[in-house]
């Protein structure tokens, strides 16, 4: 959804700062999934220090988009190691509460990690395949920027369990949102399959 709304909003305020940045845009890429790392651990152990550095990781995912751009050195293969990446992060991030939970006996916590996990490879394989087929589909209301703010917000609250609620439930109607509009613009055709 913001995503969707505002696209690269980010590029103009920071195209001075991502100027006078050196670094390849794939470093910056490959630095913030390092961050993600470090996020999971932290969540495995501490929540509210894990969902800071969620958001620490999230501003480098941000960045390296704004810096290929700006700097002209946007590549097929910057944009699928960005996305490769995004998805382990996804994983490593859900995982990590999911250990957190586990260690204190929340199972039902643990069981709606791995339905939010599931539904957020969904919202981006639902993109991929879509556009695969020639079909642009950014639509839906839980993208990974959605995601990865409401996940830091509920180890920082320390509601996690109700966020996870949410992004079990959101995630999934993402996913069928985009069937939806993958289905209506290929004019609904009958048929279909393999």
């Amino acid at each position: 959804m913001i995503g969707e709304k505002l696209g690269h909003v980010f590029d103009k305020p920071l195209e001075s700062f991502a100027g006078h940045i050196s670094l390849h845009p794939n470093t910056l890429t490959i630095a913030g999934f390092g961050l993600t790392i470090a996020a999971s651990y932290l969540l495995a152990c501490h929540l509210f220090w894990g969902g800071i550095m969620v958001l620490v990781g999230g501003a480098f995912d941000l960045l390296d988009g704004v810096v290929a751009r700006v700097n002209k050195k946007e590549t097929r293969f910057g944009a699928f190691l960005d996305s490769v990446l995004d998805r382990y992060s996804d994983a490593l991030v859900l995982l990590a509460i999911a250990w957190n939970l586990g260690r204190r006996g929340e199972v039902p916590g643990v069981a709606l990690c791995l339905v939010a996990l599931v539904g957020a490879f969904l919202v981006s394989y639902t993109r991929a395949r879509s556009e695969g087929l020639g079909i642009a589909c950014r639509h839906g209301l839980m993208e990974r920027p959605e995601r990865l703010v409401l996940v830091s917000l509920g180890a920082v609250s320390g509601l996690v369990v109700p966020v996870l609620w949410v992004l079990a439930v959101s995630t999934h109607f993402t996913a069928v949102q985009r069937i939806f509009h993958v289905w209506r613009a290929a004019g609904g055709e009958k048929g279909g399959g393999c």
